[in-house]
Formats: C-alpha cells, sequence, structure tokens
C-alpha cells in the first residue's frame, strides 16, 4: 500500500545474473527521512540493491519507484536529475588520487553546473562540518582512512542529497573512525535525509542511531525491524 511519506518504493523486485538470482522477488517501501540499515552475509544482494536504486543496475523483474519516478521509464534528463538526489558513500572513498580534497568535493557542484562562488562556499562548508578543512590543499594519499572517508561523506552531501546510499562505508576503517563517520552521516539524517546503509556492523549503527534493519539472505527478503 501506498503511503503519502514514502521516497522509495520497490514492487517484487529480481536481479538475475545469467541464471543466478543476485536478488528475488523483493518488495519494499522506505519513508523520507528514514534511517534504513541493509545486513546480510556477504553476496546477500545488499549492494546490488543499492545500485539499482540509483540505475548503476537495472532491474530483471519488478519496478522501483524514487521519489515518484519509475526508474524502468525514467528518461536521459530526469535521469540525471534523479542522480543528484542521490549522496553516494563506498568503502573504498573513490576519491580521485591526484586531486586535491578541495577539489574531490566541488566536482559534484561542477557537474551540475553550479557558479564558482557558490561551489567554494558550499565545499568549505561541508568540510568544517567533516571536521577536515585544515587538509583542503592535501591530496588523497597523504590522508588517513578515516580522513578520506569524511572527505567522501563530504563530497555526498555537498549536492545536498534527499537520499544517502552508503555501501560499507565503514568497512575499512578502525572503530574510531568508524564511529567518526557515522557521526558525520547523523548530523544529516537529523535534517530530514534518508540513509540507507549497507553494512556488516549492525552494533555501530545500533549505537548510533535507531534505525529499521533490513535482512537479506541469498538476494531474499528474510524480515524488516526496528532496531532499538
Amino acid at each position: 500500500m501506498k503511503s503519502n511519506n514514502s521516497i522509495i518504493r520497490l514492487f517484487n523486485v529480481s536481479k538475475r545474473y545469467g541464471a543466478k538470482y543476485a536478488l528475488q522477488d523483493v518488495s519494499l517501501e522506505i519513508q523520507k527521512g528514514e534511517f534504513v540499515f541493509l545486513n546480510g552475509p556477504t553476496g546477500a544482494g545488499k549492494s546490488t540493491l543499492l545500485k539499482m536504486l540509483y540505475l548503476a543496475e537495472t532491474v530483471s523483474e519488478g519496478q522501483i519507484i524514487v521519489n515518484g519516478m519509475n526508474l524502468a521509464r525514467i528518461s536521459r534528463s530526469k535521469l540525471a536529475l534523479l542522480r543528484r538526489r542521490f549522496g553516494m558513500i563506498f568503502q573504498d572513498f573513490k576519491l580521485i588520487s591526484n586531486r586535491t580534497v578541495f577539489d574531490n568535493v566541488a566536482l559534484v557542484l561542477e557537474v551540475a553546473g553550479e557558479k564558482p562562488g557558490y561551489i567554494r562556499k558550499k565545499v568549505m562548508h561541508v568540510l568544517r562540518t567533516a571536521n577536515m578543512e585544515k587538509k583542503v590543499h592535501s591530496y588523497p594519499p597523504m590522508l588517513s582512512g578515516g580522513e578520506q572517508q569524511r572527505v567522501a561523506v563530504a563530497r555526498a552531501m555537498a549536492g545536498n542529497p534527499s537520499i544517502i546510499l552508503a555501501d560499507e562505508p565503514t568497512g575499512s576503517l578502525d572503530a574510531e573512525a568508524a564511529q567518526a563517520t557515522m557521526d558525520f552521516i547523523m548530523k544529516y539524517h537529523e535534517k530530514g535525509v534518508t540513509v540507507i546503509i549497507a553494512s556488516h556492523d549492525i552494533q555501530l549503527i545500533s549505537r548510533t542511531v535507531k534505525a529499521r534493519s533490513i535482512l537479506l539472505k541469498d538476494g531474499i527478503l528474510q524480515n524488516t525491524a526496528t532496531m532499538l
């Protein structure tokens, strides 16, 4: 049943690679401003689900609706608009090693066609929020893993996304850096941003936020429950 507050809806979604299912018959609804934790072992389909939300992968069966847009029918122009609604965070950071911290964050805004004055102001704002403004002229190889992830989160937030998708964002970090990354993400969730995180680290999530946990196993939705 459709909710007036839903931002993402999946209807009997499956993804096949040849004869093998990565996801099978998944139906799910996510509300605006919700914090959702995708849990499950390696190969459960968590990353595949995230990729289908921003159309890095297409569904084999079923439908996905994001902000009222049916992803199976979306035009090229609307696809660009859709992707701007997402802030993407990855385990391996995906920073450009030969560009400075400032340039890595600014790239999102440059692609969106923003003016230079706005770009500088916005980049410095998100870097201050991440406590990374002193590293603005540094290059990614000069940073620790935790610092690189904070830059990656800052880049994701620079475009004012309504949805954050994070694939194992703390998987390669030590406990202190992982908590700092989660705290940074929470600053934006508290402003109403929808957050969907695929992670094995259920203890970190449960310490940080009251979230809805969605368990996937072998591509099949097992259950969904609120973590206290």
